[in-house]
């Protein structure tokens, strides 16, 4: 999730989040910067005390329009158990289209790091790639779209979609996301719908806060919280 107007023209120093939504758009954070994102969530299919997690996304600058991601659940807890979860690496290239719209592309992996005791791992290497667009409609209005195959590795991919749209204004902005994954070897299909709050109290920090609702059966409600925070430059 990104605020209308913050894409290509934004400060280096400037939190620049793909937290809270389950997509991402197709901005970088800039070169030789790093950004780190934390969310505490809690989700479950029939009670939100199914699950809990922290969970983690360290993002580094690496060229103008390149950007290297690291990210995962640092703890989760189930009915089963307590734990690390999956690891994942994503490699974000972007371009801008014109002053307003810009596209990318991540393809990224994810290792299989978790406990599977707690029943937060996939057991086994999973691969995906997902074309974003990103897009300035309007002075407060823009448009993030998703697409692409996940869960590679398992069987039959499951491909994912999502359309969010955000308005912002001063430094309090609103997304909603609709999204979506089709059956694969990894799992069902899920479909749900995202609604967050963010607040800017400073040009290096973004707050969020909101929840999902599963659309599906399969699909787990959830609420978080969370903080997207710009540490500053870390080479030239």
């Amino acid at each position: 999730m990104i605020l209308a107007g913050a894409g290509a023209a934004q400060s280096p120093r400037a939190a620049n989040p793909e937290r809270p939504t389950v997509a991402t758009h197709a901005y970088a954070v800039a070169p030789g910067y790093w950004e780190l994102e934390q969310g505490f969530s809690i989700r479950g299919l029939h009670s939100l005390r199914e699950m809990t997690s922290w969970d983690l996304n360290l993002k580094l600058g690496l060229a103008r329009g390149w950007q290297l991601g690291i990210s995962g659940p640092a703890y989760g807890r189930t009915g089963t158990g307590t734990g690390v979860g999956d690891l994942g690496v994503a490699l974000k290239a972007r371009t801008d289209v014109t002053s307003r719209i810009a596209v990318g592309v991540v393809p990224g992996v994810t290792l299989p790091t978790g406990s599977r005791r707690a029943g937060l791992s996939a057991g086994r290497t999973l691969g995906a790639v997902v074309g974003v667009m990103s897009a300035d409609v309007a002075p407060a209005w823009h448009v993030d779209l998703n697409l692409g195959p996940t869960g590679v590795g398992a069987g039959a991919p499951q491909w994912f979609g999502s359309a969010g749209v955000s308005w912002s204004r001063g430094p309090a902005a609103l997304t909603t996301e609709f999204f979506g994954l089709t059956t694969g070897g990894v799992g069902p299909a899920l479909s749900g719908a995202l609604v967050a709050v963010l607040i800017t109290p400073g040009e290096r920090v973004v707050v969020d806060a909101g929840g999902v609702w599963g659309v599906t059966g399969q699909t787990p409600d959830q609420l978080f919280l969370g903080v997207t925070t710009n540490l500053g430059r870390i080479f030239e």
